[in-house]
């Protein structure tokens, strides 16, 4: 990630529209912040949520609140509480999340 060619600003999350996505049960709720080439979000997952889709995407996560699952495409999976992060490149691993009882990610990619 690259920030590069991005001006000063303050960004007011409370005046961003949440944009909601259906997993494959539950659902994400996220307010989305474009700068540059970096979006930040700050995604709320309800409880039982477990998304549809595998996504290669590279991501900088890191949970502030609750617990989140990432689990990549070999079967592997990592259980994340608040203050731990997941990392990973475009590319690199197809991965999908799940949380039994919410989460309030930020993710940076």
């Amino acid at each position: 990630m690259k920030l590069e060619n991005i001006p000063f600003s303050v960004g007011d999350w409370s005046k961003l529209s949440p944009i909601g996505v259906r997993g494959e049960t539950g659902k994400a709720v996220s307010r989305e912040l474009d700068q540059g080439e970096v979006r930040i979000r700050i995604v709320e997952y309800s409880p039982d949520y477990r998304s549809g889709d595998w996504c290669g995407k590279g991501h900088i996560a890191l949970v502030i609140e609750g617990e989140l699952t990432v689990e990549l495409e070999d079967g592997s999976k990592y259980h994340l509480k608040e203050d731990m992060s997941m990392q990973v490149g475009d590319n690199v691993v197809r991965h999908k999340v799940s949380s039994r009882n919410g989460a309030r990610v930020v993710i940076f990619d």
